[in-house]
């Protein structure tokens, strides 16, 4: 699974009224509590990184299924999640697929449940090394896709229009 979602960002106009400063809101239509937002385009990007990531940790946590992303609409930003929140949720979602729990894991890698645990978890820091051996482990592995970065601010939201 490619681990990159569409997301919204939208000048916030309520917001920019209120305080006078420049605001955008984030959101994610395809991961459950993915909200966020900037006081620039550049911090509302930074942001919805972020935010992606925590909220895909929520669905591990709560051991729900990761979502699958949506086709990117016109107007849509894609955010992907970091190389090794993307190994760890392609981790999780091989075991939930086969059934196998962190000790079951942590038995074929010679590990304690505690460390699967870690491994699992997308906000804690790992080693890619320790993720790939348990992808190995699990009939899995990772390919890395190279394209450009965030998509540059929009042109009317550059000179100060609106975007719905």
């Amino acid at each position: 699974m490619r681990y990159a979602f569409p997301c919204n960002i939208v000048r916030d106009e309520e917001e920019a009224k209120e305080t006078g400063r420049e605001a955008y809101s984030v959101a994610f239509p395809d991961v459950y509590g993915a909200n966020t937002g900037g006081w620039s385009w550049e911090e509302a990007l930074e942001m919805a990184e972020d935010g992606l990531g925590v909220a895909l940790s929520m669905y591990v946590d709560n051991r729900e299924d990761i979502p699958f992303p949506s086709a990117l609409e016109e107007g849509q930003v894609l955010i992907p999640v970091p190389l090794i929140v993307a190994a760890k949720l392609t981790l999780y979602t091989a075991m939930r697929e086969q059934g196998l729990t962190n000790v079951a894991l942590a038995a074929r890698l010679g590990l304690s449940e505690g460390a699967v645990r870690r491994l699992v978890n997308p906000l804690h820091r790992s080693h890619i090394s320790q993720v790939e051996k348990a992808l190995k482990a699990v009939g899995r592995s990772l390919v890395v896709e190279d394209r450009p970065a965030y998509a540059p601010q929009p042109k009317e939201l550059a000179s100060g229009g609106v975007r719905a």
